[in-house]
This record gives C-alpha cells, structure tokens and sequence, in this order.
C-alpha cells in the first residue's frame, strides 16, 4: 500500500526557513507527480507546488513563488519543500499528495491518488 509521510514542520519566527519533507513509500513512482498542499481551519485547502517525478518540471501558487522551492531525490522517493522568508501567513498544516499519472497542463489541481497526514508550521510574528 502507497503511503506518504510528511516531516520538518515546526514552530519559527518571520523570516526563518523551513524544510519539510514528503517520503513515498509502497509502489513506484518513476511517472508520477507530488504536490504539496496547505490548510488552516476554517479555510479551503490551497495548492502550493507541485513537481514531477521523471522530468522535475515545477509548479507554484503566486503566494509562494520567489520564496518556497521544491525539489525531488528519485533514489529516496522523497520530495521537498525548501520555505524561506516565512510569512506569519505560511502558518497551516502541510500536506503532500501523489498523482499517479501527472498529465496535462493543470494535472496538480485535482485527482490526487494518496495523500500524507500533514505536517504543521506556525510561523510567529
């Protein structure tokens, strides 16, 4: 069975860096895509980026372009989301999802496959 584990949330100050990590275990994920999400209660979750397994092509939500990248290392299955100048507007709970077949141009907006449990940042003012 496909399972997704999120790590590296914490509690930082404006202006810090984070490293979250997504590992994949389970199945194969030479052709697939993994994305990260965020939600805060009340809210509706939010894209953040998305990446591609075979080609690293990237995707990001304007709110985090400039500051947050992802990343990939096929040879561990794990995915990355590199935060930096964290905003006390990051603050949410982080999820990372899989798409089995990443095709089309919006292929990181719907029809996730697996999802993570998440991973919460709190980032204080």
């Amino acid at each position: 069975q496909v399972e997704l584990v999120e790590s590296g949330g914490g509690l930082v100050q404006a202006g810090d860096s984070l490293r979250l990590s997504c590992a994949a275990s389970g199945g194969t994920f030479s052709y697939s895509g993994m994305v990260w999400f965020r939600q805060t209660p009340g809210k509706e979750r939010e894209f953040v980026a998305a990446i591609s397994w075979s080609r690293g092509s990237t995707y990001y939500a304007d709110s985090v372009k400039g500051r947050f990248t992802i990343s990939r290392d096929n040879a561990k299955n794990t995915v990355y989301l590199q935060m930096n100048s964290l905003k006390p507007e990051d603050t949410a709970v982080y999820y990372c999802a899989l798409k089995n077949v990443p095709l089309g141009s919006t292929w990181y907006s719907y029809g996730m496959d697996h999802w993570g449990k998440g991973t919460l940042v709190t980032v204080s003012s």
